[in-house]
C-alpha cells in the first residue's frame, strides 16, 4: 500500500514552498466568504432592481413587486452577506429613493446597488406612446425623454448619489444601466416598426450614457448590461425581456432569465 505523501516527506525547502503556496490558496478561497459574512449589502431602485417581470414576488412587498429572481436578490442568495435590505421598488423615480428607500443606507452598509432614472425620464408613457400611437408620435415622445435626460436628469441623480456617499461613505456603489429594448430586424407577434425600435433603443443608450458618467463622477461603479442583452432584446427570438403582456406594468422589463443572465453576472462582476 502506498503512503499518503505529507510535508514531513519532502525536502526541508520544498516543504517550506508548498506550506506557503497552501496557505495562500486557503487564504485564496476563503477571503470572498468572509467578505460576504460580514458584508451588508442594500439595493434600492426601480422596478427593474425590484424584478418586475421576473415573477415569485414576496407578498410582502405589495406593490413594489419585490422578486426573489431579482438580481439583488439572487446575489444575497449566493453571497449570504451579514445583512440584506431589499428595498428597490417598481414604479420608483429618483425623489423616492430619497424620501423612502435611502433610510435602509447607513455607516455600515459596506454594498449598494441601485437602478434608477427611467421613471424620471418618463419610460413608461415612452412605451405607451410608442405601442399605441403613431410613428411621428412616438419620435416626439422619444425626444422629449432624451431632452429630459439630458437636462435634467443629471441633477436629479447627482442629488441621490450624494445622499448614498454621505449615509454610508465607505460603501462599494453599482450602478446598474438599462438594456436596449428591442432587436432591429427582429420579427414577432406584437412588434412595432424599425425605426420606431431605433428610436427606443437610442433613448436607452443616451440614457445609459447619462448616468454612466454621473456614476463615474460620484466615484461609483457603472454596470453595463447592454452587452448580455444583446441577441436577447424583444423581437429576437430568444428575449429576455417581456414585450406587451399582463400584467401589463411587467411589459418591458426583465424576465427571470434576464435578472439570472443578464443583470446578475454585471453586478456580480462588478461588486
Amino acid at each position: 500500500m502506498r503512503q499518503a505523501c505529507s510535508l514531513r516527506a519532502l525536502p526541508a525547502g520544498m516543504s517550506a514552498v508548498l506550506a506557503f503556496l497552501l496557505a495562500v490558496l486557503g487564504l485564496g478561497l476563503l477571503a470572498p466568504s468572509a467578505q460576504a459574512q460580514t458584508g451588508r449589502y442594500v439595493a434600492l431602485g426601480d422596478s427593474y432592481s425590484a424584478g418586475v417581470g421576473a415573477g415569485s414576488y414576496d407578498g410582502a412587498s405589495g406593490n413594489c413587486k419585490r422578486s426573489t429572481k431579482a438580481y439583488p436578490a439572487l446575489w444575497a442568495a449566493a453571497h449570504a452577506p451579514s445583512s440584506f435590505a431589499f428595498v428597490a421598488c417598481s414604479g420608483a423615480k429618483t425623489g423616492d429613493v430619497l424620501n423612502g428607500q435611502i433610510s435602509a443606507v447607513t455607516s455600515t452598509t459596506t454594498l449598494v446597488s441601485i437602478s434608477i432614472g427611467g421613471n424620471d425620464a418618463g419610460f413608461a408613457d415612452v412605451m405607451t406612446t410608442c405601442v399605441l400611437q403613431s410613428e411621428n408620435s412616438c419620435l416626439n415622445a422619444v425626444a422629449k425623454a432624451r431632452a429630459f435626460a439630458d437636462n435634467q436628469l443629471p441633477g436629479l441623480l447627482d442629488q441621490v448619489y450624494a445622499a448614498i456617499k454621505s449615509r454610508a461613505p465607505g460603501a462599494h456603489v453599482v450602478v446598474m444601466g438599462y438594456s436596449r429594448l428591442y432587436k432591429i430586424g427582429g420579427s414577432c407577434w406584437f412588434g412595432i416598426g424599425d425605426t420606431k425600435r431605433r428610436a427606443l433603443n437610442g433613448a436607452a443608450d443616451e440614457l445609459d450614457t447619462v448616468i454612466a458618467k454621473r456614476a463615474a463622477d460620484a466615484g461609483f461603479t457603472f454596470g453595463d448590461v447592454r452587452p448580455p442583452f444583446t441577441g436577447h432584446e424583444v423581437c429576437s427570438g430568444s428575449a429576455w425581456l417581456h414585450s406587451t403582456t399582463l400584467p401589463v406594468d411587467e411589459s418591458y422589463h426583465p424576465t427571470a432569465t434576464g435578472q439570472a443572465q443578464g443583470y446578475l453576472p454585471v453586478f456580480a462582476a462588478a461588486a
